[in-house]
């Protein structure tokens, strides 16, 4: 049993979800939402930081993974961007959990199996992975998919480390 935290970070809204990952099993824990919507930005980020804490605090992750800044055209809210994911980090390191990094498109190839799968088409995909009947929000889907992805390839790590190499000598008729 490996309880995943997730983390989509944002400078206003960052998205967090929970799974317990036995084997290729994946079980919903948790997700929810940190909104900063109306703080000035350092309280934006204080707020990120002392959630996430509480959070970590009452589910007591054993990993965590966390999407990697995608740069577009805005510096600005790249930079911003950064600085939230940092705080998210920085909480997760307190409590000394690992921290994994994934791509946008790593996290929709892993879940819906296409780098450019829409945000639509992941929330759809984690609702059925993790049989979850309730509405989720986009950015809370996000985590939890950042989570799955987590997931998978330590599984498929896993699997390569004991996998044993092909020779045609070992073969017999």
């Amino acid at each position: 049993m490996t309880v995943i935290l997730g983390i989509d970070p944002g400078s206003r809204v960052t998205g967090y979800g929970l799974i317990d990952a036995v084997g290729n099993k994946l079980e919903y824990v948790h997700c929810g939402c940190i909104k900063a919507l109306n703080e000035t930005f350092p309280d934006r980020l204080k707020k990120i930081h002392a959630e996430l804490l509480e959070v970590i605090d009452l589910h007591a992750p054993h990993q965590a993974a966390i999407e990697e800044v995608f740069v577009g055209r805005n510096a600005s809210s790249a930079l911003k961007l950064g600085q939230a994911r940092g705080a998210a980090m920085v909480a997760c390191l307190s409590h000394n959990l690992p921290i994994e990094e994934y791509s946008a498109r790593q996290v929709k190839k892993a879940v819906a199996g296409t780098g450019s799968a829409a945000k639509n088409q992941v929330q759809y995909m984690v609702k059925a992975l993790l049989r979850i009947s309730d509405n989720i929000g986009e950015d809370a889907a996000d985590a939890l998919a950042i989570a799955i992805c987590h997931a998978n390839t330590q599984n498929s790590l896993i699997r390569m480390a004991g996998s044993k190499p092909y020779s045609k000598k070992h073969v017999r008729s």
